[in-house]
């Protein structure tokens, strides 16, 4: 059930991400991989409002259901956000990571927008979902929880607050996925070289903080290509465009204690795991205009 709420989130995230598609259409040419099973998702991410009935302690339900394990937390003090991650239940499942936009931080008036929407959900929705149904929790994935929003209200949140906007249009869509580079064919297996590879086939990568965010230890890298802008239509009719989602990519790096280990006996519980605040703080800003406006 797990694997089939998984393929529906990514099903629907390739189809409106058209880097995810490119990205893959270009490893198998290249040679890297034979086909789209072959890369290993690192982890998915998901935003969301930080309100009682809503937020990390709602969407967290569903995963901790199919065996997930609540994990560290961060804060990102400029960006008014907290976070957490979640070690999956075997090692073929992707880790996930969940923000929430800490609210109460924001201005009055960004407030009062924010929630003239998410009071329309009374009750956290996630408890009256059957999660032993998985095409119910597919469906709701994938389900508006608020009305469509008005673009003076998405234009004063972005104002402020671009992640708001973000999640006030897009709700619970999936983020991003990322592909773990590091159990890529020699050549493509560290965030430099897949980098390179990426511009080479004109891919534009979010340069927030360097194009490669490094954790303080060195043994977490990452990077990611800018958001695809998307025609959205708001609640007047109106049409703009917006950011939608992006590909993300990671190298964890084996930790020192078993750098002795020959490279076929290397698992997942020998790298790097977590995440590091440093690097998602810059990530985070795949969506924001700084980036988007140079892929326009």
């Amino acid at each position: 059930m797990l694997s089939e709420i998984l393929n529906g989130l990514m099903s629907r995230y390739q189809e409106r991400v058209p880097d995810v598609a490119a990205v893959i259409r270009t490893m198998i040419t290249e040679g890297i991989i034979h086909q789209a099973s072959d890369i290993e998702n690192d982890h998915i991410a998901f935003r969301t409002m930080g309100v009682p009935q809503l937020g990390v302690q709602s969407l967290e339900k569903i995963f901790l259901h199919y065996g997930y394990t609540k994990k560290d937390h961060y804060y990102f003090a400029g960006k008014k956000l907290d976070a957490w991650w979640y070690a999956p239940p075997a090692p073929q499942y992707p880790r996930i990571f969940i923000s929430e936009l800490r609210v109460k931080d924001l201005s009055a008036r960004a407030q009062e927008i924010i929630y003239s929407y998410t009071d329309e959900v009374t009750v956290d929705p996630v408890t009256a979902l059957n999660l032993d149904d998985s095409k119910a929790v597919d469906t709701f994935l994938h389900s508006g929880l608020w009305r469509t929003p008005t673009l003076e209200d998405f234009k004063v949140l972005a104002a402020e607050s671009e992640y708001a906007a973000w999640v006030i249009y897009n709700r619970y869509y999936l983020n991003h996925f990322t592909v773990s580079v590091h159990n890529l064919p020699t050549g493509y297996n560290t965030i430099a070289d897949f980098n390179q590879f990426l511009e080479k086939h004109g891919f534009v990568l979010n340069d927030a903080g360097g194009k490669i965010k490094a954790s303080p230890d060195g043994n977490l890298l990452q990077s990611a290509t800018v958001a695809q802008m998307l025609t959205a239509t708001f609640s007047g009719g109106e049409a703009y465009k917006i950011a939608g989602s992006y590909v993300e990519f990671a190298e964890r790096r084996v930790l020192p204690q078993y750098a002795d280990l020959a490279a076929a006996a290397v698992k997942r519980e020998h790298r790097r795991d977590g995440f590091e605040a440093g690097n998602a703080d810059k990530i985070f800003e795949s969506t924001y205009a700084a980036q988007t406006e140079k892929k326009s």
